[in-house]
């Protein structure tokens, strides 16, 4: 499933600007100018990492995922043995911790299902779900420079002998201090019906401002112009 989307050196992963770029549209639906792959500061999405660490090591019953560095082409990421605690590193560069409690699956199906629904999630939040959710505080982001940035996320699961979840959103939550804020973003994970986890993705945001009903028009209108443009054959 995620062959396509990073190399495998003799001890170290490297990610190219076409993969991650790939990665970013193709997989999670997602068009973050930072993840084109001719963007002048292009960065790794942060969900293609969260998706290598759980075909690597596999699904645990509580995981924590804090983001600590930006990855981009020329990054080496070295993946250690495992355990409870433990960092992706490129030198003595930490670019994601990881934590991970109970018990653990490597089913591939439950992998690969895990992966995709909350890519899928994570990747489609922009702009339709977190535009409106700081809207009903009278705020937005600023326009010209739409700095929202990915810092941790977390999955707990009541038990891992399930095979193939679904993901649905749960009720967001969005605080802010002046021009400063946090996006928390929760889900559901459901088997047959049941439910059988849920999860969060924390974002920070940065450049607050007024609310602008235009603005905010104007920014949706360029943003689905742009992914319609960008979409690339899969």
């Amino acid at each position: 499933m995620l062959s396509p989307f990073f190399q495998q050196h003799a001890d170290h992963i490297s990610i190219s600007r076409e993969q991650g770029c790939r990665f970013a549209k193709c997989v999670a639906d997602d068009y973050n100018p930072l993840h084109d792959k001719d963007a002048k500061k292009f960065c790794v999405p942060g969900d293609l990492l969260f998706a290598l660490v759980l075909s690597r090591y596999g699904i645990s019953e509580k995981m924590e995922f804090t983001f600590a560095g930006m990855v981009d082409e020329n990054t080496k990421l070295n993946f250690p043995e495992g355990g409870e605690e433990f960092a992706i590193t490129s030198g003595e560069k930490v670019m994601l911790r990881v934590k991970r409690e109970g018990q653990n699956s490597k089913c591939q199906t439950l992998t690969d299902s895990l992966i995709k629904n909350y890519v899928e999630f994570s990747g489609t939040t922009f702009p339709h779900v977190i535009i409106p959710l700081m809207g009903k505080q009278e705020v937005m982001i600023n326009p010209a420079r739409p700095m929202v940035i990915y810092e941790s996320m977390l999955i707990n699961l009541d038990n891992i002998d399930i095979k193939a979840p679904t993901l649905e959103f749960a009720e967001p939550d969005f605080e802010y201090s002046g021009k400063r804020g946090k996006i928390t973003l929760r889900f559901n994970l459901l088997e047959n019906g049941q439910k059988v986890g849920s999860g969060e993705k924390h974002m920070l945001v940065s450049g607050i401002r007024e609310y602008c009903q235009e603005t905010v028009d104007d920014l949706i209108s360029f943003y689905n112009q742009r992914k319609e443009t960008l979409k690339p054959v899969a």
